[in-house]
């Protein structure tokens, strides 16, 4: 059954049915830098894009469509209910698992040992960096959102801590970009695959947004992938938009209660296929919205999944130390903090187990396998849990084949 689009009142923007309104564009003045190819020198002008208004507008969804997305929820849902309270107390290793996958689709990858290492200072691979921050970003995003409203207050603040350390755009960090930005092509806009609109319209689209996120007609999951597209097409920042834009879709299915505990990382099955995600994007602003909707309820349903077994499994795994080596004792104490974040740094070992006795208990843990250590110094050491971290990284594994069988049904059956 077709979509059609219908204008939520007088006000609202009108288009034609089965299309979104589609982006324009307009000719801007530019003065190119002493960088770049003589083309790039004597460019004088770029052509920006310029994102509808969408707070009114409304997107009717046909009944396949409609099925897709409850079915989706629904799962989203049961994890939220049935999984929460194993989840949950994961959040921030989650976080950084979700943190990770969509600095993935940046091009940028670190793995949770990396992470570990950067929690006590370590800055071996800087991206690692990045996701702990970018962690923090989504978690206090999603978090703000449990008050019923995605405020540009916690959205700024999130960008913030995401971006307040980086050596280039650290300036720019918690604030709407006042220069124009571009996406590929180097050192001018003059070959980017996409312009953004002008600085001087990122404010007014960004209030736009915040309307159209605060409705209440459209289906949570389609407003989350609607005003994700729209947010990567304002680009209000000078750097981090995929990063917050991905955490938005998080934050908008918290705000319209789908989660109540869970943060489901989504960016692990959207950066499974990066081709694809970019193309929904792409296409987006020629008004087309259906297939991204679609995938990114098809991503969520994935990753339910196998975050399903993910939690199952980590049960396993919490009972299997329970009745093993954190049996009893200030290893016991261990144990039961490694459910909470299977990353354990040297000053959170000293809050568990008295100062006096934490190196033999990280060297009994260590010799039964409990724990595996990260770091080669004397001081402000860190540790993961090995068997928390495979089946992490279990999991990225199996969403990803989910995801490449399905975008590739004749290497699936090979």
């Amino acid at each position: 059954m077709a979509h059609r689009i219908e204008p939520a009142d007088h006000l609202g923007t009108s288009t034609a049915p089965g299309s979104w309104p589609v982006h324009r564009s307009a000719e801007r003045p530019w003065r190119s830098s002493r960088r770049g190819s003589r083309e790039d020198r004597m460019t004088t002008s770029v052509r920006v894009s310029l994102p509808p208004r969408i707070a009114r507008v409304r997107w009717v969804p046909g009944d396949a469509t409609v099925a897709l997305l409850d079915r989706a929820a629904a799962a989203l849902r049961a994890l939220d209910v049935h999984h929460g309270s194993r989840l949950a107390p994961l959040g921030s290793v989650i976080g950084r698992t979700e943190a990770a996958a969509s600095s993935r689709i940046e091009d940028e990858s670190a793995s949770l040992d990396d992470c570990a290492r950067a929690l006590v200072g370590i800055r071996a691979n800087p991206t690692a960096t990045v996701v702990v921050r970018a962690a923090g970003a989504i978690e206090g995003l999603v978090a703000a959102a449990d008050t019923g409203v995605i405020t540009e207050a916690a959205l700024l603040e999130a960008h913030r801590l995401l971006m307040r350390d980086d050596p280039v755009d650290g300036r720019y960090a918690g604030r709407y970009r006042s220069v124009q930005n571009w996406i590929g092509g180097g050192d001018t806009p003059r070959l980017a695959t996409y312009v953004p609109p002008p600085p001087e319209l990122v404010a007014p689209l960004m209030t736009d947004l915040f309307a159209f996120l605060h409705r209440t007609d459209l289906h949570p999951i389609a407003q989350a992938a609607i005003g994700h597209a729209q947010f990567e097409s304002i680009h209000p920042f000078t750097d981090g938009n995929g990063r917050i834009g991905r955490a938005l879709i998080s934050a908008v299915l918290r705000r319209r209660g789908v989660t109540t505990t869970v943060t489901a990382p989504i960016a692990t099955a959207l950066a499974a296929d990066r081709g694809r995600y970019f193309r929904h994007l792409e296409r987006y602003r020629d008004g087309v919205v259906d297939a991204l909707v679609a995938d990114v309820a098809i991503a969520i349903g994935t990753v339910c999944d196998e975050a399903t077994v993910t939690a199952l499994l980590l049960d396993e795994h919490a009972a299997d130390r329970a009745a093993g080596p954190c049996a009893d004792g200030l290893h016991a104490v261990v144990g039961r903090a490694l459910s909470d974040d299977p990353v354990l740094t040297e000053t959170r070992l000293q809050e568990l187990v008295p100062a006096g006795a934490a190196d033999a208990v990280a060297a009994d843990l260590v010799r039964t396998g409990v724990l595996r250590p990260v770091t080669e110094r004397q001081r402000d050491r860190a540790w993961v849990a090995p068997a928390v971290v495979d089946e992490l990284e279990a999991f990225e594994q199996r969403v990803q084949a989910a995801v490449t069988g399905r975008s590739n049904p004749v290497r699936a059956v090979a």
